[in-house]
This record gives C-alpha cells, structure tokens and sequence, in this order.
C-alpha cells in the first residue's frame, strides 16, 4: 500500500480485470484506470508533461497552463497544478461532460469554454485548440501545454504504465488493444513494450468518424477518441508500430459499456467500450489460448448523464440490442459465490495464467 505526501504520488498501480469467454482460451485484461486519483490515464502524461515544463523553465511557478481539453486531461491537470501553485484554464467544448468541468472547478481551476455554432454531435478539436493557443499567448507567464505535440505525453506512459504491464503480466502477453486519439498512449506503451514482446500485435481503436487510420470523415459522440477532419496527429504519432487500426462505432461502444456495468459490475467511459468491444471480438473469435490487453481510459461515473442515462442513450438512437445480446453470447459470466465473501486463495487461483 502505497504513503503519499503529495496526490500525484497517487497514480499508478492501477488493478486489472479479467473478463474470460464462453468458447475461447483467450483471456482478456481490463486496465482499469480510473483508480488514479484523476480517475483517468491521462494523470499519468498529464504529470509528465507538468513536470517536465517546470524542470525546462518553460513554466514556473505561479504561472498559467491553458490545455485544450474533453476532460480528463484538465482534471488531471487541475489537481495537479493545485498542488503544486499554478494556475490552470481549460479550453473546452460543448462535449466535455459537466461533472469533468465541476472537477476542473472543484480543484480551483477556470473554464473557458468553445463560443461557435457547433453540431451537438460534432467533434471542436481544431478550434478549441487554437483558442488555447491563443490564450495561453496572451498571459503573462502562460504555458500551452500542447498534449498533441508534447513529447512528454508518450513519455509518461512509457514510465508507469508499460512498467506496469510488464510486472503483472511477466511474459503472459500477445495483444495490446487502445483507444487512439493524440496517440500518446499507444506509442508510450506500445513501443516500450515491443522490447521486451517482439511479436506483441497492437491494435488501435477509433471512433466512426474519426480520421486517424484514413477512413471518411463524420460526427461522432466518443469524446477523448479519435480526431476530426482538419486536425492532425502530432509528431511522436508512429502509424508504423500499430498492426491494425480499426473503428468502432458509438452504438457499439455506448451498448459495450452498458453491458459491463449491467453483467460485470464496471462502469467505464465511452472511447473505452469503443476499445473493449473491438477486444472482445477478437478474442472470442481466436484459437489456441492468449492474453490480451485492453487500457480502459476512465470510468463511466462521468457519464451517468449521458452513456448511462436511458432516455439520452435511446434518443440519439445509440443503443442497439444485438450488440448486447452478442456481449452476453461470447464472454463467460463472472465468477459468482454462494455468500458475500470471497475465498481470497480461490480467487487468486481463478485470476492465474495456469
């Protein structure tokens, strides 16, 4: 059990889940993220890109950091620069979930959200990027934090997590599945990976709509996820690591995680039913045994009015019946006991790669 002095000492260490398959072999591995103290990955490059602008100089304290943003990011960042005595704005769009925007609030952070005439289902990124830009510009002592372009995004996953994978997974690991949206994540773990898992397959996952793997441009409701027409993948962004990249759409990834919180007991966010869903169909559909690992980016906590909410869901026309039915058919019901309390030495038995 970990003693901190300080809430970023907080991140990492994130458990994972097992879900296992009615006629496969395959075992598939939720990371489950949202136990950072962000409930989100992007603590993890969030602190990595703070830290590495105050040892540079480019930032000090008592500055500004300004961050475009969908949510977790500035929560992240928000708590962060509280700690530490730096202000924080986030430029935000009319995507970002409001319980994400009252943390931001709650941590003494400021909101500036995205003024346009904007589709609900339509992705801001590009504007709301040069709006940061633009205002982190105009303060004396501001800092753009840039995560799209920011070498130190990939390099905080690179230092936890990938370390992370490799010691509760040893040598038991052959695919790795994850959302794809400034591609710092998949590039972070996946190249770090590779060294130590030469044959490791690396699977990413974008929205219908998004433009990263070069399928046709649209609207899409997975925020975080993805990137929209006119954007463009910041440089540390390496297409050549991944061995496939595939979409999802947001009926199959809202559906996904009604089904995990509805069966299994676990709320996560939307982008990570997107990456679950695409995990779950390749596992169960393989032969011989495996472990694969899918990074579920944040909880669904945040989107209780949204993705859990019935008449939002149904209304938008984003739920579909045959995908949870699918759901049901190929992953095997979680382990169940007689009495509430758990045989610990059976469970660690059930959870083994023997």
């Amino acid at each position: 059990m970990k003693l901190c002095t300080a809430m970023h000492q907080m991140i990492g260490e994130t458990p994972m889940l097992a879900l296992r398959f009615a006629h496969s072999d395959w075992t598939l591995w939720l990371k489950v993220e949202k136990n950072n103290p962000g409930q989100s990955m992007k603590d993890r490059m969030a602190r990595e890109m703070l830290f590495d602008a105050l040892r540079s100089g480019r930032l000090k304290r008592g500055g500004t950091v300004v961050e475009s943003s969908s949510g977790n990011t500035a929560t992240a960042l928000a708590y962060m620069c509280a700690e530490i005595g730096i202000n924080f704005i986030a430029v935000v769009d009319h995507h970002a979930a409001p319980d994400k925007l009252a943390a931001v609030k709650a941590y003494g952070g400021k909101i500036h959200l995205l003024e346009g005439d904007f589709a609900d289902d339509e992705v801001a990124t590009v504007a709301r990027i040069e709006t940061a830009r633009n205002l982190a510009a105009s303060i004396d002592g501001g800092l753009f934090m840039d995560q799209c372009n920011n070498a130190a995004n990939p390099a905080g996953y690179t230092n936890t997590l990938a370390v992370e994978l490799q010691e509760q997974l040893g040598d038991n690991l052959d695919s790795l599945v994850c959302c794809v949206g400034t591609g710092g994540s998949i590039v972070g773990v996946g190249e770090a990976l590779r060294v130590r898992y030469p044959a490791l397959e690396i699977i990413g996952v974008e929205p219908v709509g998004s433009v990263i793997f070069g399928f046709p441009s649209g609207p899409y409701w997975q925020s975080g996820t993805g990137m929209p027409e006119g954007d463009v993948m910041g440089p540390f962004y390496d297409p050549e690591l991944l061995d496939e990249g595939v979409r999802v759409s947001d009926a199959e990834a809202f559906t996904t995680c009604r089904y995990l919180a509805r069966e299994h007991g676990l709320l996560v966010g939307g982008s990570a039913g997107g990456a679950i869903y695409e995990a779950i169909k390749r596992c169960a559909k393989r032969e011989g045994s495996g472990n694969m690992v899918c990074l579920i980016c944040d909880g669904g906590e945040k989107y209780l009015n949204t993705v859990y909410n019935d008449d939002w869901l149904h209304g938008k026309g984003l739920y579909h019946g045959s995908v949870y039915e699918y759901l049901n058919d190929v992953v095997a019901k979680p382990q169940r006991t007689e009495t509430p309390w758990f045989d610990a030495e059976q469970e660690d038995k059930e959870a083994s790669f023997a």
